[in-house]
């Protein structure tokens, strides 16, 4: 095995199980005497040691500022049985956390490093499960990871492969990047409904975004259903909906979803009538949000409750400025359009925007629009969406509820 050594005292982040190893703390790179290329090939697995020649662990190397992803510490080759194993260890914590429920078959199984499998998601939709790999070497590593999601995942059936937008630019991938790794013989996508908390929503995998659903807000979209009751509700950037259903679900008055694909209203409109057909209080539009915000001002109309659920307005660091303006200028608009007593939803999905730079913004919106608000929730992602303790760069999901007088 290729043999990573780190510079002196570059060890400490490691030995804290921050699972990454940047190139610029490698002192040299031995390759084993069978190795047939000049360099570690990317996605390759290789053994990371101190200066002092410590085993540190081993992990998967790729090209770029980190140049290994820690899979296993302290271990010179990866252990016996070890897809089985990290993932039966992930399924349990669902389990444990009460994920696993007749009313609730969707949940995210693999939370990259916050299950200790750094480059790799997998979500689970009644009996498929969706795998993403955001490494190469998790791309190497996928038929593995499907065979030991359908032995230790008891609800799994198949399990589709979708990175074709996940993996590193220009990495040398051999073999497809998207398609079904195992497909049972009644598998059926073109009617396919997964459930959560008791609400069904038709899963778009194939064409759909990420994995085809937003896991990460079902706890979010429970406390709107709290809030609905007798309220004019817009749910802006609804993507599916599922703001929207639970609004619904909640007893709102009437609910407004707005998103700019007319191929997201369509399944917004699907789910609607799914979970209530004889429902007339729901409208769905296909709109740019700046441009609808700005019009329905015009005409004077205001909402007793706001859900601001924006696509990642800055998917790097060198967007920050541009995210939070554009943050501010959406909030501000919404902002104008509550009635007085009414609650904003506000949230931000990039990773790269912290959350007090994204508090900032959301009160420099209110300031602009001179609107006095008060805080009733800060928001994050669910318990399946696990943040591991030594890699604090897991959290990206932040979110307010704010209460506008």
């Amino acid at each position: 095995m290729t043999t990573i050594f780190l510079k002196p005292h570059k060890e400490e982040s490691l030995k804290r199980f921050h699972p990454w190893v940047f190139s610029g703390a490698i002192a040299k790179v031995v390759l084993d005497a069978n190795h047939k290329a000049s360099a570690p090939e990317e996605g390759e697995i290789v053994c990371v040691r101190s200066a002092a020649n410590e085993c540190l662990g081993v992990g998967h190397w790729q090209v770029g500022s980190i140049a290994v992803r820690i899979l296993a510490f302290g271990e010179e080759s990866l252990p016996a049985n070890f897809w089985n194993a990290r993932i039966r260890a992930a399924y349990q914590v669902r389990e444990a956390i009460g994920l696993i429920r007749p009313d609730n078959n969707t949940f995210r199984l693999i939370h990259g490093e916050g299950d200790f499998l750094p480059g790799l998601i997998v979500d689970v939709y009644a009996d498929t499960a969706v795998v993403q790999a955001h490494s190469v070497g998790m791309h190497v590593h996928r038929n593995e990871i499907a065979k030991a999601v359908l032995d230790e995942i008891p609800q799994v059936e198949n399990v589709y492969y979708k990175s074709d937008d996940t993996l590193p630019f220009k990495a040398p991938v051999d073999g497809e990047k998207i398609g079904y790794l195992i497909q049972s013989d009644n598998s059926d996508e073109s009617e396919f409904w997964s459930t959560e908390n008791g609400l069904q929503f038709r899963i778009d995998w194939l064409r759909g975004q990420k994995t085809g659903f937003f896991i990460d807000q079902r706890e979010n979209r429970a406390l709107v259903e709290r809030y609905a009751k007798g309220k004019d509700v817009l749910n802006m950037f609804c993507y599916t909906g599922g703001f929207s259903l639970y609004a619904l679900r909640g007893g709102a008055k009437r609910v407004d979803s707005v998103d700019v694909s007319q191929k997201a209203i369509d399944l917004v409109n699907v789910n609607v009538a799914r979970n209530f057909p004889k429902a007339t209080n729901h409208t769905s539009v296909a709109a740019d949000a700046f441009e609808y915000l700005s019009a329905q001002k015009a005409e004077g109309k205001t909402y007793d409750l706001i859900i601001l659920d924006p696509p990642a307005f800055a998917k790097h660091r060198d967007a920050v400025k541009n995210a939070l303006r554009g943050y501010q200028r959406i909030n501000a608009k919404a902002i104008e359009m509550i009635r007085p007593g009414g609650i904003l939803f506000t949230f931000s999905c990039s990773q790269a925007v912290d959350k007090e730079a994204f508090r900032l913004a959301v009160f420099s919106a209110a300031a602009q629009v001179g609107r006095k608000v008060r805080i009733l929730h800060q928001l994050h992602q669910p318990q399946d969406h696990p943040i591991n303790i030594y890699h604090p760069e897991g959290e990206y999901l932040k979110g307010l509820v704010l209460y506008v007088e």
